[in-house]
């Protein structure tokens, strides 16, 4: 088990931690071993030796560090109830480490007498802890630095210090010993294996993604990464820090396949509705808070107008639901306004809808889902307008979607958090209703590399490591100056510190025209006449077939592998996944448009209406839409079983063809010389500095950083609810977001949980821990839903 970072801090009767005799254990042990093995002649017991001296010395020279940051981590905390932040959560991580080497060290111990003893594993085992035990002390040289920069309490520093400022006070971080042999030992034991097979499956896409789409072969030659951990360590290091945003896309993609897809069907919970509505990009008016009426136009920034794609999952069918026909059952009182992550560049609601499906079907209240633009081709703003543009629409059409509307709860988790706080600053400035609580699981509230010791656990995080993040965050955060569309315009709100000129912003240098508000392009808000004829008469195919006073549109099936329902030509990502399952799994079928819709080959014995019951719904305002059937319990069971049989034959009978095909003859292709640069660069034995990644400047807007919002808007926020992780490089963001509003009055409260990753729910199905953890999102929002039955702001902040 890793250590418990909300323990790790505690002091004993004595007044020493109780790891101190942890730390003196593994000396002991590594004693024993060295004296063993001191007199061995061999190559490998020599190693041995030495490995085991120098894991000594390690510790004898980490300790006094981990000790102080130990010592001071507690004052950085929310509140004592509480305990969390990045100081706490790297000294679990070196106490993790400890105890993990402790247990090889104790293996070696009882089996080197044996017979089948393994010297060369072992020798490896016991040189990456010692590896991993360096790195870990040259982490915490930095949290010193890091403590010498920011008063007690604050995790953020009040001045500017560059990136090079804070590398250049230590040796640099080895990053190939954390995705290695001791890859996940900071996390439960149940995360590992999950974190393991992601791992390999990175590193084997990237074999994919470098040899033009070759999945089959380079599932051969990727083979190597599960039986090499050092190999697969240095690809991945090496894959974080050469590979473009669009590799990140093309991974994360896999999540987008027809087969992951149809997982939530198998595995989730059973819901009634589970549909794509499209908005049409028309004008909105709401009603505002004074009473008086304001239009809300559609975004037009970056891409132009687009619909917008919004899932719809509920348990029930409800009365005046939209394409539900009648029913018997009441609208529901409440409503989920919910935002997924994905790094603002990849993901959509239905790679969510694993754990959506559980909330629906706990909390008993529609799940509205929206399916924002992603970056690169569509960066901030558009999908922050986006989102306010689809919460305007809900505002307006209650009944379309089977709630009364009288309690709305934002939910958002990672960047979908980021964008549900920067929209209720939106709600605030535009004077419309304001939701009734805000739930926000592993936050970036403070979008750019601020130094904090919570932003330096991504240099070891195998699901969002250093180059990923600070590489979504330029796709989504500073975008080209060529690729906005339409009339350039600030967007004007009332915060003071956005006006205040700032030279930098935390380790990114802050250009002048960057201060304040980014001057991009328009939002919504500020559209010109001419924008408004386009407005009125951009209508689709679908929309001059229905009537002019709706706004939802049919969507198609195949909406849901689009975003904002524009098809964009197919990347690299899209080729090379839908190749796959093309040749593998996968027939197709075209739609009105003429775009080509995935489709599972269907056994020939496979009826009419099975497929129909696979199919999800779309809005049915128009046109005939193959409708949800509900089947008793042995039809299910039999669809499962042909749905996997048929997946089964179709990847076993495709694998075979794929292989005649890599052994016959191929034409060459002869790679630019940015793919061998990029190749080369994968296979490269020396780690770049991470500070290469900061060449590049985020603006200071409040949209984007909801941290830095003014004190008067953020005091008008609604009851928050944060939950993260302590493991999570966003951690401090949260922590500081909450100080934040807990100093301002506000009624807020946090939840730091223990050895989970960032995004781990997304593993709800696949780790006890994580389920029970979304479990606890699931009585947050609840508690949101109904804050008269919860404790006020006068009580534990924690609940």
């Amino acid at each position: 088990m890793p250590a418990k970072a909300s323990l790790c801090c505690e002091e004993s009767q004595e007044g020493a931690p109780p790891t101190y005799s942890m730390y003196e254990a593994l000396k002991e042990s590594c004693y024993n071993n060295a004296t063993y093995f001191q007199s061995d002649d061999t190559e490998n017991g020599q190693r041995l030796y030495e490995g085991f001296m120098t894991l000594i010395d390690h510790i004898d020279s980490v300790w006094p560090l981990v000790d102080h940051v130990r010592k001071v981590a507690p004052s950085y905390d929310f509140d004592v109830s509480c305990p969390g932040n990045g100081y706490r959560s790297f000294v679990s991580v070196v106490d993790s480490c400890v105890l993990h080497s402790l247990k090889i060290s104790r293996v070696v111990c009882t089996s080197r007498d044996a017979l089948l003893f393994r010297k060369g594993h072992f020798v490896r085992e016991i040189e990456s802890c010692g590896q991993l035990l360096a790195s870990l002390g040259t982490c915490m040289h930095h949290l010193h630095t890091l403590l010498s920069w920011a008063p007690p309490g604050q995790l953020f520093p009040l001045e500017p210090h560059s990136p090079e400022e804070l590398f250049a006070q230590a040796d640099a971080i080895n990053q190939y010993c954390f995705y290695g042999r001791c890859l996940g030992f900071q996390f439960l034991p149940s995360i590992r294996g999950i974190l393991k097979g992601i791992s390999i499956c990175m590193a084997g896409f990237s074999e994919a993604y470098y040899s033009h789409g070759n999945l089959i072969s380079s599932m051969w030659t990727g083979g190597q990464y599960l039986i090499d951990p050092e190999m697969r360590a240095r690809r991945i290091v090496n894959i974080s820090h050469s590979a473009s945003v669009e590799f990140c896309k093309a991974f994360w993609f896999l999540a987008e396949s027809e087969i992951m897809k149809r997982v939530p069907s198998i595995m989730s919970s059973t819901v009634a509705v589970n549909k794509i509505i499209t908005l049409a990009p028309e004008p909105l008016t709401v009603m505002k808070t004074d009473g008086t009426k304001t239009t809300i136009l559609p975004s037009t920034v970056h891409i132009g107008l687009q619909s917008l794609n919004v899932r719809l999952i509920s348990l029930n069918k409800r009365n005046g639901m939209t394409g539900e026909g009648r029913s018997n059952m009441s609208p529901a009182q409440g409503v989920i306004f919910h935002c997924h992550g994905g790094g603002f560049v990849a993901q959509s609601s239905k790679s969510h809808e694993m754990y959506l499906r559980d909330w629906a079907t706990r909390l008993n209240v529609p799940i509205f889902s929206i399916d924002y633009s992603l970056a690169p081709q569509a960066p901030f703003p558009r999908a922050l307008e986006e989102v306010f543009y689809a919460y305007c629409w809900m505002l307006n059409n209650f009944k379309e979607i089977g709630t009364t509307g009288e309690r709305i709860v934002f939910a958002g988790d990672s960047a979908g958090a980021n964008l549900i706080a920067g929209c209720t600053l939106k709600i605030l400035n535009a004077g419309v209703r304001v939701p009734e609580g805000l739930f926000m699981a592993y936050a970036p509230l403070l979008v750019s590399f601020v130094p904090s010791p919570a932003r330096l656990l991504c240099l070891m995080d195998p699901l969002l490591p250093f180059g990923f993040m600070m590489r979504c965050l330029k796709a989504y955060a500073t975008p080209k100056s060529n690729d906005s569309k339409g009339p350039t315009s600030k967007d004007q709100i009332g915060m003071s510190s956005v006006t205040t000129p700032v030279d930098t912003n935390g380790f990114l240098k802050v250009s002048p025209s960057q201060e304040g508000i980014s001057e991009g392009p328009s939002s919504f808000e500020e559209v010109s006449p001419s924008d408004l004829v386009e407005l009125q008469a951009h209508k689709s195919g679908s929309e001059r077939r229905k009537s002019s006073d709706t706004t939802i549109s049919a969507a198609s099936l195949q909406s849901e592998h689009t975003q904002t329902g524009n098809t964009p030509p197919e990347d690299k990502s899209q080729q090379l996944v839908s190749d796959f399952l093309d040749r593998y799994v996968l027939d197709s079928d075209t739609d009105s448009e003429g775009r080509r819709i995935p489709l599972v080959k269907p056994s020939p014995k496979a009826d009419e209406s099975h497929r129909e019951a696979e199919s999800e719904n779309s809005s049915t305002l128009v046109g005939d839409v193959p409708q949800l059937h509900e089947t008793a319990d042995s039809n299910n069971k039999k669809q499962i079983k042909t749905r996997i049989s048929e997946a089964a034959t179709g990847i076993m009978g495709a694998m075979s063809s794929r292989f005649a095909y890599i052994t016959g003859s191929n034409n060459i292709v002869r790679p630019s010389q940015e793919e061998l640069a990029d190749r080369s660069n994968l296979d490269v034995l020396i780690a770049r500095s991470p500070s290469d990644e900061f060449i590049f400047s985020v603006p200071r807007d409040p949209y984007l950083s909801p941290y830095w919002a003014d004190d008067a808007l953020l005091h008008k926020f609604p009851p928050v609810r944060l939950l993260t992780v302590h493991l999570d490089p966003c951690l401090d963001d949260c922590v500081m977001f909450a100080k934040k509003l807990k100093k301002l009055g506000n009624v807020v409260g946090i939840d730091v949980l223990e050895g989970l990753p960032h995004g781990f729910l997304n593993f709800a199905l696949m780790a006890k821990e994580a389920n029970d953890g979304s479990k606890l999102c699931v009585e947050r929002i609840r508690q949101l839903l109904d804050l008269n039955n919860a404790p006020g702001a006068g009580e534990d902040a924690r609940l």
